[in-house]
């Protein structure tokens, strides 16, 4: 009697398709989380950069900048990252000159950032500026936080840094920086 029982549970299908689901859906629902948070993290990574690009780029199309207009310009950060809070965001603008060997900062402005001392070295990459020429560093940094804990549960930091030539002049100015 008993072995004819378990002959015929090992030959009855029906369930099968139930118990492959069993074991396969909490694998896909895992992986399809993962994505989702993947997707995320990189969509704030990539808007970070966005806004070190579009920061680089406001500066260097002015002849000269202040405070008040650098603000301005750094408040742009906050509706570029958008859906994501901006509160983690810090940016960084510099004017750097080279001058022989040597890249020195002629003003820098920070936004959650201290600013770059005037006159202070700074290492650009090789062959990036010549004797004499300046560029307009912006640096910007984001704190991205998961809302899914259980997948990244510690803060990834995003970092970059944009290099841009002044359109109009060869050096920006900032009057009062």
């Amino acid at each position: 009697m008993r072995l004819s029982l378990f002959r015929r549970l090992a030959k009855d299908e029906r369930g099968i398709s139930a118990v492959e689901f069993a074991l396969l859906a909490p694998v896909l629902i895992a992986f399809y989380l993962g994505l989702s948070e993947f997707c995320q993290g990189y969509m704030a990574q990539k808007r970070m950069g966005h806004v070190a690009s579009a920061v680089a780029d406001l500066v260097a199309q002015e002849e000269s900048v202040n405070t008040s207009t650098l603000s301005d310009i750094f408040s742009i950060g906050a509706l570029i990252m958008k859906p994501f809070s901006a509160t983690s965001l810090k940016q960084r603008v510099s004017s750097v000159t080279r001058t022989g060997n040597q890249t020195k900062v002629d003003w820098s402005r920070g936004n959650g950032m201290t600013a770059r001392a005037v006159n202070s070295t700074v290492t650009l990459p090789t062959d990036l500026l010549s004797d004499g020429q300046s560029i307009i560093m912006t640096e910007a940094t984001y704190d991205y936080d998961s809302p899914a804990d259980y997948l990244m549960p510690t803060i990834t930091q995003f970092s970059h840094t944009y290099y841009l030539r002044p359109r109009t002049v060869d050096k920006t100015i900032c009057t009062n920086c």
